[in-house]
């Protein structure tokens, strides 16, 4: 699927594709090339795009999706690897998800949580990641609970246990870990929501928005998608979106 001269130079206007990557994300960012480049799935459906458009790909390094998102009118990147919220979706065009990834909380197991609307009463607190996705979720949707936000996930982790709030907000795979190291806490089985990772472009170019989301739905129904989260190891962690 080749780009028109159009989209090409919406996408790359500077004779290469600038990809904007979330580093906080462990599932998508992996690890690093020999030469020292980000590795994932992330990186790599990023360096597949740039294949598409003929150009070289250089990625910008974030260190949390809020950076992302903010740097949209900076001119920092062509192509932002982040979540799909409706915050983010004002200044920014989001492709299709490529993949998601489960959001839950950790509590403790003698608490009684056991659903969202457990944890959404009068009084309780959740520690949670400032400008996550999962975050802005929860801004959108709680109506009693208070949210206890800090500037990364470990200190979300440790708010959770010093303060003794009833929940903590996460990415499942996370969370789990977290249970592991935390002697009577327990991850609850039904997600609040799945994280939804796309592709984004500054607003004000729909037809490289319009090529954009056919890329990414092709990696998916092709199964390039699903072939790079195996690689990476992040299999049954990672999920490809129903399409």
């Amino acid at each position: 699927m080749k780009p028109d001269a159009q989209v090409q130079a919406a996408l790359a206007p500077h004779g290469r594709l600038r990809v904007g990557l979330n580093m906080a994300n462990f599932l998508l960012i992996t690890g690093t090339t020999a030469s020292g480049e980000p590795d994932g799935v992330s990186p790599d459906i990023g360096r597949k795009l740039a294949q598409a458009l003929g150009v070289s790909v250089e990625f910008i390094r974030f260190d949390g999706p809020g950076q992302v998102a903010d740097a949209v009118n900076d001119d920092a990147w062509d192509v932002a690897n982040i979540a799909n919220e409706p915050a983010r979706a004002e200044t920014i065009d989001f492709s299709p998800a490529y993949c998601e990834i489960q959001a839950s909380f950790l509590v403790k197991h003698d608490a009684g949580l056991h659903a969202f609307a457990d944890v959404d009463k009068p009084g309780r607190t959740i520690a949670v990641k400032a400008r996550s996705a999962y975050e802005l979720w929860l801004s959108d949707h709680l109506r009693h609970a208070a949210l206890v936000r800090t500037e990364s996930m470990e200190e979300s982790y440790g708010a959770f246990v010093d303060q003794e709030l009833d929940a903590l907000a996460g990415l499942r795979p996370k969370l789990l870990e977290y249970q592991q190291e935390t002697a009577g806490t327990q991850v609850m089985q039904v997600p609040f929501t799945a994280v939804k990772q796309s592709m984004g472009i500054r607003r004000g170019t729909p037809e490289a928005a319009i090529w954009l989301a056919q890329f990414v739905k092709e990696a998916v129904v092709s199964g390039v998608v699903n072939d790079l989260i195996e690689h990476h190891g992040v299999g049954g962690r990672l999920s490809v979106p129903p399409h």
